[in-house]
């Protein structure tokens, strides 16, 4: 050892090359942790809640008053009266009647939503 470097020395100056077992365990890490550090990066900062208005206004009647059922709900439910009448007493008729309208409007709230031609499926298909 003529330039006065201990074997030491010459390791920690030297670049060490990670081994195969030390490099999977760092992949592994990655792949594990990246989906929580997605949703960590997606989530916005919590914001303060606004605070409720002392004397709380009240809402006019005509905003509570119910939607009239659609008319597709309505045959729905007539089609489910003819077809299940005999089985069912009238407070499971008018359960079936609100349950069939709650359907339609889902539906459509559905159907209102306008997909992207470059929008893909929440599932991904694997055979």
């Amino acid at each position: 050892m003529s330039n006065g470097r201990t074997r030491d020395e010459k390791s920690d100056a030297a670049p060490r090359r990670a081994s195969r077992r030390s490099f999977t365990k760092t992949l592994a890490a990655a792949v594990l942790s990246a989906p929580a550090i997605a949703v960590s990066a997606q989530t916005p900062p919590a914001k303060s809640e606004p605070k409720a208005p002392p004397n709380p206004q009240p809402t006019p009647a005509t905003a509570q008053q119910p939607q009239p059922p659609s008319p597709v709900a309505v045959a729905y439910a007539e089609i489910a009266r003819l077809r299940f009448g005999e089985h069912l007493s009238a407070e499971q008729l008018e359960s079936v009647k609100r349950d069939l309208e709650g359907n339609v409007r889902t539906a459509d709230r559905l159907r209102a939503y306008k997909l992207k031609n470059s929008d893909e499926p929440d599932f991904i298909f694997i055979a």
